[in-house]
């Protein structure tokens, strides 16, 4: 059976994502929770990820744009995160404040570490921020000098159907370049990515399925942002589809489509020369 493993982000930014790692792990339901420790949470949460079992990766969501920097030398230099747009343009355009960043990376690590009592079994980044020029040269060097290494996710090959042009956004922002660094450190990465979309379908188990159907042959990620009722922050824009993407994948239904498309869930982490020879994501 094609493997996918599904990957809950954003954990430790909002009550409401801690209540819905909570349920899906009950279930069988996610295989991996990536933490913000950028957020007023995530101390307030971190305490329930030893609940979860050795099952579940647990590991650090990169945060960039989100929260508050966690290190003295990045408050110095950006004492208010940048947007998006803005980071992108700086990072493509190799303005990036180098050192102030391997300072911000190395305090996220320790931050984890500290609440968590272990290292991160994966690094990734929220709005996939690890995958930016400079960035991602930061993070890989972080996670060459830890034993064991962590996994990183892989934003290179990012399987749809359908938001091709987001999808393409995130390959050539970054991710392909970042496939191959990983491909040349022998990292464990999974080997394609899936869960793409605006997040104003209405139907996210239909999207699911279409996933499903498309999923290769070398098993994929998905990333997923679900939440409980109610629970995510005023000023989250995604909060109506968190708590859609909770009812999908806690019901009945996931399971059934899972069995239909001949999918099993588990962990999908492998070195990506393991994976490159068993088939391609079909766009």
């Amino acid at each position: 059976m094609t493997r996918l493993a599904v990957c809950v982000d954003d954990f430790g930014a909002a009550p409401g994502i801690a209540d819905a790692v909570e349920q899906l792990a009950a279930l069988g339901r996610v295989q991996a929770v990536s933490c913000l420790v950028a957020t007023d949470g995530w101390r307030r949460d971190a305490a329930l990820l030893g609940a979860l079992g050795p099952a579940i990766d647990r590991g650090l969501h990169l945060a960039l744009t989100e929260g508050a920097p966690v290190s003295r030398e990045l408050a110095q230099a950006w004492p208010q995160l940048p947007t998006l747009g803005r980071l992108l343009a700086s990072a493509h355009l190799r303005l990036l404040p180098r050192r102030a960043l391997e300072a911000e990376v190395a305090a996220q690590l320790a931050a984890f570490g500290d609440a968590t009592g272990a290292p991160p079994a994966f690094v990734d980044g929220h709005q996939h921020v690890h995958h930016l020029p400079v960035v991602r040269e930061i993070v890989l060097e972080a996670v060459d000098a830890m034993r064991p290494r962590p996994a990183v996710r892989n934003t290179g090959r990012v399987a749809g159907p359908g938001f091709a042009f987001k999808r393409a956004v995130i390959e050539s922002s970054g991710g392909r370049a970042l496939a191959a660094m990983l491909a040349g450190r022998g990292l464990e990465t999974n080997a394609v990515l899936t869960g793409v979309y605006d997040f104003q379908v209405l139907d996210y188990g239909a999207q699911v399925r279409a996933w499903l159907r498309r999923l290769p042959r070398t098993g994929a990620l998905l990333f997923c942002h679900p939440s409980s009722a109610g629970a995510p922050a005023a000023h989250d824009p995604i909060a109506d589809a968190r708590v859609r993407e909770l009812a999908y994948l806690a019901s009945e239904g996931f399971g059934d489509d899972l069995a239909a498309a001949g999918v099993a869930l588990g962990r999908v982490w492998r070195p990506l020369s393991e994976t490159t020879t068993r088939g391609s994501p079909r766009r």
